[in-house]
């Protein structure tokens, strides 16, 4: 069989050796709720520090201790601190630390760079007389030193902690979920073999699985936890009981669908298939099919699917809101489709740390949801009797049903603008494919009327490309309709106006194999024709 003749389904079912659904990086926000406003940093101040006034005079000794316990904590540990330069890659420096450490617990590294940060200052406020000033506390952001502690822990693998040296002294968790299963695969004593920060193999891969639906939020609060306890903090016991105690929350997830390959030059094949045939998928009515959101003129968002090739291998990218959809070839062996949230509240999903199960219900669906369209668009082949089902009038229980026919311009439109509602979770009403058509049609809006809707409507059901939701007046597209929409539109679209314009007799001379191959077969056609006359 040809690389040219496997579609993505056929990869997808006979060219699989492993499928894992995981979280990969997690990067969370700790930070202390009850100082996060001014009003309650000055309460801190003027309570528990006994300070007269509360200004940021007042957060220099405690930065200062605090950093002291950070230099007190490498002495004593003998970890390295390096400072980062700028620009420079850190993953690159810390990388050789990190393949140095030993399976236990431990910190490997403390690095420092100056960063960028919300902390708070001192301004002169005035009282009801002119003369009456008084200092006052404001939120602003400053350049402040950030100590990364980068550590391995014996059962999630290498990680960081970051913290600003400055009050009130927020911090950073990184984690990653891929290195958290080749912990607990070792655990177990489960022979894997590693593909990057991924999997390539495994000797029970039901089992890989189930640890990696494992990773709950209870077990990574249990991580932070245990590490914001061993190493210096800023606050002291009694603060921290006082309710100055840091919380966690989500500031990035991503989450991760890889499908191991037996073929790897077969799967870059498809790969890049799918990618030529998908570059419409960052248009808002297909983001919102694959990440089940309704997008409206309103939605703040650049939506638009980008390739970006890093050596020789693409990447495909579709952004939704501050989220991203990412497909690639992992190291030339696995398809690593991946979702990366930024703001759970772009799914109307609250940033803590136990919000997790229904982020990941959001990923893993919109990774699949993506396959999905894939498959349908790469596999959307039509039978003679399926293509004699639709281009032909016939009649269903009773009732005739126009033909919708292949070289119907209008039918091309009706079939283009019904692509759109594939997967709605709600299907669709009159007005919606109404909206959608008329502009296709050369109409304004309401020049289209719902009764002419209707007609087509109907046409569609009864030719099976839609169907009514039960007790409704909407619709949602059928399977098979789906099938017709993607084949009748990008046959035309992607084969048959590129063709003609290529081998009709007054077109510009152009080098195109297909015309070589046309202007071959007319010329044996009138040498077979004038051979036929002679031999009658």
């Amino acid at each position: 069989m040809s690389v040219t003749s496997i579609s993505l389904a056929d990869i997808l079912q006979k060219h699989v050796t492993l499928e894992v659904e995981s979280i990969d990086r997690m990067y969370l926000n700790v930070y202390i709720p009850n100082l996060q406003r001014e009003a309650n940093v000055s309460w801190f101040l003027k309570q528990h520090r006994h300070c007269p006034v509360a200004s940021s005079a007042a957060m220099a000794p405690i930065s200062h201790a605090f950093v002291s316990a950070i230099e007190a904590y490498a002495q004593t540990h003998q970890v390295p601190v390096l400072t980062f330069e700028k620009g420079q890659r850190k993953d690159d420096v810390v990388a050789p630390y990190v393949a140095r450490a030993t399976g236990q617990d431990g910190i490997v590294l403390i690095g420092k760079a100056q960063e960028k940060t919300t902390t708070f200052r001192t301004t002169q406020g005035h009282g009801p007389r002119s003369q009456d000033r008084y200092p006052r506390l404001y939120r602003t952001t400053a350049m402040v030193n950030h100590y990364y502690f980068y550590g391995v822990d014996q059962d999630f693998g290498p990680f960081f902690f970051k913290f600003s040296s400055y009050f009130p002294y927020t911090a950073k968790f990184c984690l990653n979920g891929h290195e958290y299963l080749k912990r607990q695969l070792i655990r177990e004593g489960i022979a894997y073999e590693s593909l990057d920060n991924g999997i390539l193999s495994c000797a029970d891969r039901s089992r890989l699985q189930m640890l990696a639906d494992g990773l709950s939020a209870e077990k990574i609060e249990g991580l932070v936890r245990k590490w914001l306890a061993r190493l210096p903090q800023p606050f002291t016991p009694t603060e921290c009981a006082a309710g100055y105690d840091y919380d966690i929350s989500i500031l990035q997830a991503e989450f991760a669908l890889t499908q191991v390959l037996d073929r790897p030059l077969t799967g870059r094949l498809f790969f890049e298939a799918a990618i030529r045939e998908n570059l419409d998928l960052g248009r808002p009515e297909q983001v919102q099919l694959i990440f089940e959101r309704r997008i409206t003129k309103a939605t703040p968002s650049r939506f638009r699917t980008r390739i970006i090739t890093e050596g020789v291998t693409p990447a495909l990218h579709v952004d939704y809101k501050h989220s991203r959809l990412k497909q690639y070839h992992k190291e030339g062996r696995a398809l690593r489709t991946e979702t990366t949230i930024n703001d759970t509240r772009d799914f109307y999903i609250g940033k803590r740390l136990n919000n997790l199960p229904a982020l990941r219900q959001v990923g893993f669906q919109a990774n699949r949801r993506l396959l999905h369209v894939q498959t349908l668009s790469h596999d959307c082949l039509l039978g003679e009797d399926a293509f004699q089902q639709v281009n032909q009038p016939h009649d269903v229980s009773g009732q005739r049903v126009a033909a919708l026919r292949f070289t119907d311009p209008r039918v091309h439109a009706l079939l283009s603008a019904l692509v759109a509602f594939r997967l709605l979770p709600h299907g669709f009403a009159n007005h919606n494919l109404r909206a959608l058509l008329a502009p296709l049609l050369g109409f304004a809006p309401d020049q289209f009327t719902p009764g002419q809707m209707t007609y087509h409507l109907r046409r569609l059901r009864l030719h099976g490309l839609i169907e009514r939701l039960p007790n409704t007046h909407r619709y949602q597209v059928t399977d098979f309709g789906w099938r017709v929409a993607f084949f009748f539109t990008r046959t035309y679209a992607r084969v048959i106006r590129p063709g003609l314009a290529q081998i009709i007799p007054n077109a510009p001379p152009v080098d195109s194999t297909l015309r070589h191959r046309f202007d071959q077969l007319e010329t044996a056609m009138d040498d077979w024709i004038a051979q036929a006359t002679l031999t009658a």
